[in-house]
């Protein structure tokens, strides 16, 4: 132990009561005996039954829980998204469930492949009630729990584990007799069974009452029930959930008459990640909501779960390929965010600010294949998700050349050399320090013209002609401001701008040589403007750079030229407008 950790320990429970927080109230969580686990050598290869429980578990943490045409909408999306099982409230308990349940069955709302979810506790009336609200699905699953955790039996039922058994038996039975005229109606039913803190119970009791209540219920192979093992408040590290869920499994005598599923809430933060972890362990089924919402910190996050597996190669047979419209959709109706940097979703998941990063994703892209997707920083292709590489990318102080490059070619198609980049980047970053703030593409083109076109130097181009020279030459005739006075330029070449060249060399006596020449159109059709970005070098002071833009290409050009005239003949920059 080192010094520093010696000398905390030994401050103890005085130390924690002036000041530190006071950890010594917690006790750890009790590891699981499972020394030849093996689920670390498993893979995912394989979406799981998703079962969406937004319309429940997800309402009942609202600060305002959905009304019927709310509701309404939420079906409405988990149906396009593609899930075939949804859960969608306790009719027995609420008056909005009952009358939503009895829409979407009176209304023939739901798919015939659609399962209709609905918890219950074990009770007659309430029974008698649920199946009045699903009379007329043509699938349902009853979903029966009873909290089995030591904790709960201990402070809250104050029953033993035979108890708890007996309760959960009893109230199969009741569900079983209560759901015979509803299967005779020709309703599908699944039956469910979730002992509730299902972390906090000691696993052999789980199988034990697991096993009594699939016993009473009948499961077989044929005809199985859903066990759902939940994580209802997260206790462990996911590694120790994944222990349960292999554990569990392995000593479960009725393990072939059931589908394992999970229901995790995400305490520790680790939601997610116990969910994936209990898949290797063996589990088929998983219950959460779209972006996490649930009590507490939230249930397992589908859309991430369902995303993870498609980075994998995975087919998630969920839909969100308009991943925007599922978000919106179920931030209007939960009224509550989904943050920024939520993965897959967040308006800034897939933006860049660093300039490394940026660098990287920009010669990235440029190697991409149609048939594999490998971006340096983007896990997923963004277009995927309805998402555009276009805003992947956004400038701000911490940016670079990279980020301005990329802004230049993705929203303008415009490419600038390397060294007339690093030139440019310099006085982006000037500009966002001068700002205080992330500066948008076209304030960046903004910034581009207003550096590279210069039209109030000495130099001005007034008119041009071209004609046809020797030898299948072009021949330019054009005036030329200079220091204000009218100078005739008379040119020959194999194009115009060699032509105008020569010209200028000849009528001011100066070195001029092009040495760098990028032409691109800005936009298309009869409006179309062109932009010419090259550089002057006349042997003394280096390349120069200029830009001319213009609806006639030879113009653009031309203008390229005069402008890097007089960027070498200033002795100052000109900083880009906000």
């Amino acid at each position: 132990m080192s010094e520093r950790r010696a000398n905390h320990s030994n401050i103890g429970h005085a130390g924690a009561a002036a000041g530190a927080m006071p950890y010594y109230k917690y006790r750890p969580f009790t590891p699981i005996q499972l020394t030849d686990r093996r689920w670390p050598s498993n893979t995912i290869t394989e979406a799981p039954i998703w079962c969406s429980v937004d319309l429940r578990d997800g309402n009942q943490a609202l600060i305002e829980p959905m009304d019927v045409d709310e509701k309404l909408a939420m079906w409405e999306l988990l149906i396009d998204v593609g899930f075939a099982e949804i859960e969608v409230g306790f009719p027995a308990a609420s008056q909005p469930d009952f009358d939503f349940i009895r829409r979407i069955i009176d209304e023939n709302r739901i798919p015939e492949h659609v399962a209709v979810q609905v918890l219950c506790q074990a009770r007659s009336e309430l029974i008698e009630r649920t199946v009045e609200a699903l009379r007329g699905a043509p699938r349902a699953i009853f979903h029966l729990y009873n909290s089995t955790s030591t904790l709960q039996r201990r402070v809250v039922f104050g029953m033993d584990r035979a108890g708890i058994v007996d309760l959960a038996v009893q109230g199969t039975r009741l569900v079983k007799n209560g759901l015979a005229a509803l299967e005779r109606d020709g309703t599908d039913v699944t039956f469910e069974y979730s002992p509730e803190s299902f972390t906090g119970t000691e696993l052999d009791f789980a199988v034990e009452i697991c096993t009594a209540v699939a016993r009473e219920w009948g499961a077989t192979p044929d005809k199985r029930m859903i066990v759902n093992l939940p994580s209802t408040v997260e206790m462990a590290t996911p590694n120790v959930y994944a222990d349960q869920i292999e554990w569990f499994i392995r000593n479960f005598p009725a393990r072939d008459s059931a589908i394992i599923s999970l229901h995790t809430h995400n305490d520790r933060g680790t939601g997610i990640a116990a969910t994936e972890l209990a898949l290797m362990a063996g589990a088929q089924r998983v219950e959460g909501t779209l972006f996490g919402n649930g009590e507490r910190t939230g249930n397992c996050d589908i859309v991430t779960m369902a995303m993870n597996l498609f980075s994998q190669g995975v087919d998630p047979e969920l839909d969100f390929r308009n991943m925007r419209h599922v978000k919106e959709t179920v931030e209007l109706i939960n009224k509550l965010p989904v943050h920024e940097r939520h993965p897959y979703a967040g308006d800034l998941v897939f933006t860049a600010f660093s300039g490394s990063h940026q660098d990287a994703i920009r010669k990235g892209m440029t190697h991409v294949r149609d048939d594999h997707w490998e971006v340096p920083y983007l896990p997923i292709d963004p277009a995927d998700v309805g998402s555009s590489y276009k805003e992947t990318v956004r400038v701000n102080s911490q940016s670079g050349k990279g980020g301005v490059g990329f802004i230049l070619e993705e929203f303008f198609g415009v490419g600038l050399p390397r060294q007339m980049l690093v030139e440019f980047s310099k006085v982006v970053q000037e500009m966002t320090e001068r700002l205080d703030r992330e500066v948008k593409p076209d304030e960046i083109f903004n910034a581009l013209l207003d550096v590279y076109v210069v039209e109030g130097g000495p130099y001005k181009l007034v008119e041009y002609d071209l004609s046809h020279g020797k030898d299948g030459g072009q021949r330019i005739a054009a005036v030329v401001e200079a220091s204000e006075q009218r100078v005739n330029v008379i040119g020959q070449g194999s194009g115009p701008i060699e032509a105008f060249v020569n010209g200028l060399v000849d009528a001011l006596n100066e070195p001029l040589n092009i040495v760098d020449y990028h032409e691109h159109a800005l936009s298309t059709g009869k409006d179309a403007q062109a932009i010419c970005l090259l550089a002057i070098d006349d042997g003394a002071q280096g390349r120069v750079y200029g830009v001319g833009l213009s609806a006639n290409t030879v113009t653009a050009s031309l203008t390229a030229i005069v402008s890097a005239m007089n960027r070498r003949w200033a002795d100052h920059r000109v900083v880009g407008r906000a």
